[in-house]
């Protein structure tokens, strides 16, 4: 066995035959004996006293059972308690015996608003008498710190706004002194729209009373650990007496974290019996939580030779109606991806009357690189400089100090740029010009999540591993398991087995996001595998009469080096240790790992674009995504992230937006109104993959699933500007704002 005969090699995912042939049974699919159906009834105001509730029609109708108000749950804050504070807030839950009898009772039901003033845009709702929203005892969970979003400690402790539940500040050097030192200075004041996490599946679980009082949640989670503590926490029952299942995800992002699950366990734990509460598609729209608009106000200073000398900004994200919103880690990485001697930021988060916000893939990077990338751009123009070249002088590396005064650790925004410029896309750009067709770079990076994971690994009497996880599959982690427990104990992995165990039964694992399963699980994995390795030898070495240092695995058996007859099969071995009266412990590797440090990573991407002067749309001709993957365990997984991100980045470059009106009403709360790229929307893609290997990761490996959602606006923009000559600060970037700036050009 060569040093790496699994590692790097493309691998189909081990549950893509299942999902390709529809044999996959998600929470929609799941039936329970005697489960009841529930439907929220939601606020139709963003900002309304709830004056009345009359459900006497409704439960009157053959089939309801119950329909509960805040007070009756007697839970706080599972629906609106008083006073409704978004359009799309749940006040009553119907529950029936059937869906269409939900629907009918939910018509049903009288309530009685007094509308209140509103507040939709986050600079009015700092106004001296803007409204007050939300209550303030609600606080989101910590969604932005589970995908590893930790903002550190900023917190400003001036006095602000009842409507700015956070603000913090990140300084120094003299930022007054930098503009004196610069030659050249740039200003800009962009914003980034509120999107959808766009998956396909709706938020659904089903809650089941247990015999001993507690409740088994079936859950389309990203993290069943964080799923259970939270649900306790929001009842106030010890977490032992809360079982989550973790249930194949459709589609999550950061959306499928916390949300629906102790409303449907509160209503089976008063009602005795099973309760399902699974969206419909308009009211996934209204609930469930998106990713937050963001305003910021940059201002960036070089010397003649492009050395950045100051960095000047001002950060507004859009909370909705709780805080939560990841501005911290935006904040941190807009002042932490180039050097820069003199540097203030001062980030805030302001509530408004809309749905509260939620985890994104790479939640606050993508609003804080379009700011910092567009100008970036910018002031590489003003001074006349190559954009990546400018960028490549200024990048920060490895013990470079962040805007949180913490220190880099090893990353390769570097090592990503020198690859960008050897690239056809980039280097050839002047050549292959067409009319009105620019090219645009932006970098994007993302610090790494990083949490504490266990792992089991168990060899059966037939050879194989069955390696116990409590991670959640999203994007191939288990294939990648597979990958690293084969390779670290030496066997093929089509004798591997991945297991996840409920909360219940599993080993603990935190959620996933924030690129940090394969850091962190697989690191665990690999240990463990390890761990069950070093038992197989011990038993082969006394059984075999030989020293653990002379024995070999190969080809599912164990030998003595040099006598490849000699020996015994894995399976065979293990059998020995589970026979009757055996004297041999049963082979079950464990690990309990906490990686230190997180592992950044980091991408640059590249877009070519057209842009027709006549309808204002832009049209992309080709992307290249080049990203520091650490070590790509399966390759083809990897690129089929990085595929997945750079859609993403952009859709919510040039058409996705979720719209308010000033009422606090949402436009285009569908997949008819809201615009998804679809496949004959994208062009060319092309990935290049750099390996710069972490220091903790399994096999060199950190997570890749943030940094390719985060370049595209920025690229997007710079590329528009190169086509036609004007610079956009807001997106999406759709035909009607392109032909306005061309128009005022």
């Amino acid at each position: 066995m060569t040093a790496t005969s699994w590692i790097g090699r493309s691998r189909r995912r081990i549950e893509g035959s299942e999902k390709v042939r529809g044999r996959t049974r998600f929470v929609g699919d799941l039936r329970l004996p005697g489960m009841l159906y529930a439907r929220p009834i939601l606020s139709p105001y963003a900002h309304a006293s709830i004056e009345r509730i009359d459900a006497c029609a409704a439960k009157r109708l053959p089939g309801v059972v119950a329909i509960f108000t805040d007070e009756e749950l007697g839970v706080r804050r599972l629906l609106a308690h008083r006073e409704a504070n978004y359009a799309g807030e749940p006040v009553a839950l119907v529950i029936a015996t059937d869906e269409a009898t939900c629907h009918d009772a939910a018509e049903l039901v009288e309530i009685e608003y007094r509308e209140l003033p509103a507040v939709t845009d986050p600079l009015a709702a700092l106004a001296a008498d803007a409204p007050v929203v939300g209550d303030p005892t609600l606080h989101q969970s910590d969604d932005a710190g589970a995908h590893g979003a930790a903002a550190g400690s900023a917190a400003d402790n001036e006095p602000r706004h009842a409507n700015m539940p956070q603000r913090m500040r990140f300084q120094r050097g003299d930022i007054a002194s930098a503009w004196n030192a610069a030659d050249a200075v740039v200003t800009g004041s962009f914003s980034i729209a509120r999107v959808h996490q766009g998956y396909l599946e709706p938020q659904g679980c089903i809650a089941e009373i247990g015999d001993d009082g507690g409740v088994t949640i079936y859950a389309s989670t990203q993290g069943q650990f964080f799923l259970r503590a939270e649900t306790a926490k929001t009842l106030g029952i010890p977490e032992s007496l809360v079982r989550v299942v973790p249930m194949p995800v459709g589609g999550g992002f950061g959306g499928k974290i916390f949300l629906l699950e102790p409303l449907a366990a509160q209503a089976s734990r008063m009602l005795g019996r099973p309760v399902r509460l699974c969206l419909d598609r308009s009211h996934d729209f209204l609930f469930s939580q998106p990713a937050p608009a963001a305003s910021i106000a940059i201002t960036l200073g070089a010397r003649r030779d492009g050395t950045l000398v100051g960095l000047d900004a001002d950060i507004l994200f859009d909370g909705g109606a709780a805080t939560g919103s990841p501005v911290g880690i935006g904040a941190i990485l807009l002042g932490s991806t180039y050097r820069a001697p003199h540097l203030r930021i001062v980030a805030a988060e302001v509530l408004t009357n809309k749905t509260p916000n939620s985890a994104y893939r790479a939640p606050g990077a993508p609003q804080a690189y379009f700011a910092l990338e567009s100008a970036m751009d910018m002031l590489a123009r003003k001074l006349e400089l190559d954009p990546l070249e400018f960028r490549l002088r200024n990048a920060v590396v490895e013990g470079d100090e962040r805007a949180d005064a913490r220190r880099w650790q090893r990353l390769g925004l570097v090592e990503t740029l020198e690859r960008a410029r050897t690239c056809e896309l980039w280097r050839n750009r002047a050549g292959t010009r067409g009319r009105d067709e620019g090219y645009g770079l932006a970098v994007g990076g993302w610090p790494g999540g990083i949490e504490p994971a266990a792992a089991g690994c168990r060899i059966d009497g037939d050879g194989t591993l069955t390696i116990q996880v409590g991670s959640v599959d999203l994007t191939g982690t288990n294939t990648s398991f597979a990958t690293i427990a084969a390779e670290t104990f030496g066997i093929d992995p089509a004798k591997i087995r991945i297991v996840t165990g409920d909360t219940d039964s599993a080993p603990y694992s935190g959620m996933t996001g924030g690129s940090k399963i394969t850091y962190t699980v697989g690191r665990a994995v690999s240990e463990a595998a390890a761990d069950a390795r070093r038992q197989l030898l011990a038993l082969a070495a006394d059984h075999l009469e030989a020293s653990v240092d002379d024995l070999i695995i190969e080809d599912g058996r164990v030998f003595v080096r040099g006598n490849p007859a000699s020996g015994a099969a894995i399976g065979e071995l293990a059998r020995m240790a589970m026979d009757f009266g055996s004297p041999h412990p049963p082979l079950h590797g464990h690990a309990r790992i906490a990686n230190p440090e997180s592992s950044p990573g980091f991408a640059v991407h590249v877009a070519r674009v057209r842009v027709d002067r006549i309808t204002g749309v832009v049209r992309p001709l080709a992307y290249l995504a080049v990203q520091d993957v650490g070590r790509a365990i399966n390759p083809a997984e990897v690129e089929a992230q990085i595929h997945g991100g750079l859609t993403q980045g952009l859709g919510r470059a040039l058409s996705e937006e979720l719209v308010h009106d000033e009422l606090g009403q949402l436009h285009g709360g569908s997949f008819m109104g809201y615009a998804l790229p679809r496949s004959d929307d994208l062009p060319h893609l092309h990935v290049e993959l750099v390996e710069v290997p972490s220091t903790y990761g399994p096999y060199g490996a950190k997570g890749v699933g943030e940094p390719p959602a985060i370049p595209g606006a920025a690229a997007f923009a710079n590329a528009i500007e190169d086509a036609v000559g004007v610079r956009i600060m807001e997106v999406p970037l759709t035909a009607p704002r392109v032909l306005t700036a061309l128009r005022r050009r």
